[in-house]
Formats: C-alpha cells, sequence, structure tokens
C-alpha cells in the first residue's frame, strides 16, 4: 500500500497522540517514520483518496496538530511515496536541506492575500479619474445609449483604465505587506484575482499583518481583500536541487 506524507519534521518531534486520524473513512492512523535527524509525518494511503471536504480538513488538521508541537514543513494534499523506505531514503539523501528549511520556518506561518475589484465600484473610480472616458460615457447616456463605434471605444478606454488599476493595486497590496513579512511569493497565474499572495511572518508579527490588512480595506473600498491565516508554510517549502543538470529531487512524497 502506498503511503500518504503529511509533512516532515526533526526526529526529535514529540509523537502524535495516539491513533491520531489522517486521512481516509475511516480515518487511517498517522504515525511517524524516522531517519537520521529527520522524520516523516504518515499514513497508509486509501485506494480511493480523492480532493474531498473530509480529506482535506483532515490533512490540515494533522499539520496544524503536529505544528503546535514544534516546526513541520508541510507538504500540499496528495503528496504519496511508494513505501517507507523510499520515505527513508529521500530524508537521508537530502537532511541538510530539509533541516535548514525547518530552521527557517521555524515560528513562521503563512498568511495567503488574494484581492479583486468590485466591479461597479471601480468602474466609477475609474470615470472619476479619466476626463476623456468620463465625458464620452455622459455624451453616450445624453444621447441614449452612443453609436456603436462610440460604444466600443468607451468599453476599450474603460477596460485599460481598469487593467492598469489592477496593477497599481497589485502593487499597492505587495508593497504594503511585503516589508511586514519575512518573505513573499506570489501564487499561480491566471488564477482571477488580481492579487494572489502568500506571506511568511513570524508568529508574533500576525497582528501588524492583519491590521495592515484591515487598512487597505478601509482605504480602498474598491477592493475585496481577502487574507487566510496562519496557514502551515506550504509555499516556501522548497524541493532539493539535485545535481548537476539541476532536476528536481523528489520530496518523500517521491
Amino acid at each position: 500500500m502506498s503511503v500518504y506524507v503529511y509533512g516532515m519534521a526533526r526526529a526529535d518531534h514529540p509523537a502524535l497522540p495516539e491513533k491520531a486520524p489522517g486521512v481516509g473513512e475511516p480515518p487511517c492512523e498517522v504515525r511517524i517514520v524516522r531517519e537520521g535527524g529527520l522524520a516523516a509525518i504518515v499514513s497508509d494511503c486509501p485506494e480511493d483518496l480523492r480532493p474531498k471536504r473530509r480529506d482535506l480538513l483532515a490533512h490540515q488538521r494533522v499539520l496544524t496538530e503536529a505544528g503546535a508541537a514544534g516546526p513541520v514543513l508541510p507538504l500540499r494534499f496528495g503528496s504519496l511515496s511508494d513505501d517507507e523506505g523510499t520515505v527513508r531514503g529521500v530524508l537521508a539523501d537530502h537532511a541538510d536541506h530539509y533541516l535548514r528549511q525547518l530552521e527557517e520556518l521555524d515560528g513562521r506561518s503563512e498568511y495567503n492575500v488574494k484581492a479583486v475589484h468590485h466591479e461597479e465600484e471601480v468602474l466609477r473610480l475609474v470615470l472619476s479619474e479619466d476626463d476623456e472616458a468620463r465625458a464620452l460615457a455622459q455624451r453616450n447616456r445624453a444621447s441614449g445609449g452612443g453609436s456603436h463605434e462610440d460604444k466600443l471605444r468607451l468599453g476599450e478606454m474603460l477596460a485599460t483604465a481598469v487593467r492598469e488599476r489592477e496593477e497599481r493595486d497589485a502593487h499597492l497590496i505587495e508593497s504594503t505587506l511585503a516589508p511586514l513579512a519575512k518573505r513573499c511569493v506570489p501564487g499561480p497565474d491566471g488564477s482571477g484575482w488580481l492579487a494572489n499572495l502568500s506571506f511568511l511572518l513570524d508568529h508574533d508579527a500576525s497582528e501588524e499583518f492583519t491590521a495592515a490588512v484591515a487598512e487597505l480595506v478601509r482605504g480602498n473600498p474598491h477592493l475585496d481583500i481577502r487574507a487566510t491565516g496562519p496557514l502551515p508554510p506550504y509555499s516556501f517549502v522548497e524541493r532539493p536541487v539535485q545535481d548537476e543538470a539541476r532536476q528536481p529531487a523528489p520530496s518523500p512524497a517521491g
């Protein structure tokens, strides 16, 4: 049976509570696999594993509980390995890399910040800032909607202005919040958000960070800003470089 890997910790990480529940139905029992100075938090993998809410929450719960006892390098949902021997082999091969990362992430957590525009409010904002677009919109309304060409022209002007505003607002969010964090990395492209950023914070910096997010919300009513955290620092776990060909080495999940 494949092994499901939740994350990695130092070998002296406290054991989880007896029969800690993991993914699957019934839940698979979570256990610790140790090798040298490292440990992997694992369980058996159910044959029908899918990204269902129950299993996503179980994955998060294991990492949260383990992280409360010391630093853990979290792996994303669905990380699998062939067997415990494979897990031990990767821990042994890349011990220095993972131990450095555990030191870096000790006492820190991740906050993810996403933002989009409130459509009607941002249109009002760009019209208030663009005299030409505002005048054309007023002429179109006065003439019962305007000609086809004028409608197209206004639409293009507004689309350009909104894109420019997205860039400005994305920069505002990053430049305001990044100085409060140890690191900042972008989320996946093409997500539909004008900003999708993950921040690595010391635990004692979270209050200042969330206050800064709240101030951004108050000062920019055209923005829908959503901050989620504290989270295990998924976005800051780096895979080791394996060899001269610079092929990425496997995580303990293979």
